[in-house]
């Protein structure tokens, strides 16, 4: 047994206006789940669902290890490798630093 979950935007604005909206089906206890923890973490379950959402989506862009380039791009890459490192004194300031934990 399904359910169909309607997201949509909030009756009262927060932050960038909302216009597109999406319908997904879960099943009853997806959907208990998802009401139950938006509940806990004081949220609407549009918003709880949208940032996981966002969130898992941004990682997975991030995850891509493919990247296409044009020849040019390409070898103003490898120039950049094989070039000696430069001096970064924020960088050595931050390994010289004790770790916070």
């Amino acid at each position: 047994m399904s359910s169909t979950l309607s997201i949509s935007p909030p009756t009262t604005p927060r932050g960038p206006h909302r216009s597109a909206r999406l319908a997904l089906r879960a099943t009853a206890e997806q959907e208990r789940i998802l009401r139950r923890a938006a509940e806990v973490a004081h949220k609407s379950l549009t918003d709880f669902i949208l940032e996981g959402a966002c969130q898992a989506a941004e990682e997975t862009l991030l995850e891509q290890r493919l990247f296409l380039v044009s020849g040019d791009q390409y070898q103003s890459l490898l120039a950049s490798l094989d070039a000696p490192p430069q001096e970064n004194p924020g960088l050595r300031d931050l390994f010289s630093r004790r770790d916070p934990w």
